[in-house]
């Protein structure tokens, strides 16, 4: 398989991403397709017409759901995301997306939150601005030239964060860093395509 990073073809980042819901259902995780959906067309819209932006713990919680199915489940971090405090997501939150679009500081916030790292925090932040942040994973760093071996912390996350920002420069105005990362998550076709 040729690697989609190395490709300079428009079209090629677009075949790739357009296979992105076909790669979610052959992973044959139970509700991926569902939060998915959820993720990608009704957080976004839900944080957006809050003023100001933030996200509720039932989110948080949804968001940390759909980003277990579609990589590792870790049980444990789900229980500490649950066992936050409401009113506490909700300032943590606000100011996190109050720190937008700085390279690092909502995901520093939002990993203030117990159960959250630089993973979860970066799927809420990505899906408030994917013109700014990507979600951060593990499948999508390994194909980044120079990142070395994914390390789960915020310096390791502006350094993925700054080549997919690069990346949907390079492919033009309407390209996202969370496009390319979704564009770069199928081209490996998901976790499925790795075992």
């Amino acid at each position: 398989m040729r690697k989609l990073w190395a490709s300079g073809s428009v079209e090629e980042w677009r075949e790739a991403l357009a296979r992105y819901d076909n790669v979610v259902a052959r992973q044959r995780v139970a509700a991926l397709a569902d939060l998915g959906r959820w993720y990608r067309r009704e957080l976004p819209d839900a944080i957006a017409a809050r003023k100001p932006a933030h996200v509720t713990l039932a989110e948080v919680v949804k968001a940390t759901e759909w980003k277990m199915a579609r990589g590792v489940w870790r049980a444990r971090n789900l229980v500490l995301v649950r066992g936050n405090d409401p009113r506490v997501v909700v300032k943590v939150s606000t100011d996190a997306l109050a720190a937008v679009p700085h390279p690092s500081s909502p995901i520093a916030t939002l990993a203030e939150l117990a159960g959250v790292g630089p993973a979860t925090a970066s799927a809420v932040v990505a899906a408030a601005s994917p013109e700014v942040y990507p979600f951060f994973d593990e499948l999508v760093a390994a194909q980044v030239p120079g990142l070395g071996k994914v390390a789960w912390t915020l310096p390791y996350y502006r350094r993925y964060a700054d080549a997919l920002r690069e990346r949907a420069g390079t492919l033009g105005h309407r390209w996202t860093p969370a496009m390319v990362e979704r564009a770069l998550w199928a081209h490996v076709g998901g976790k499925a395509g790795v075992r």
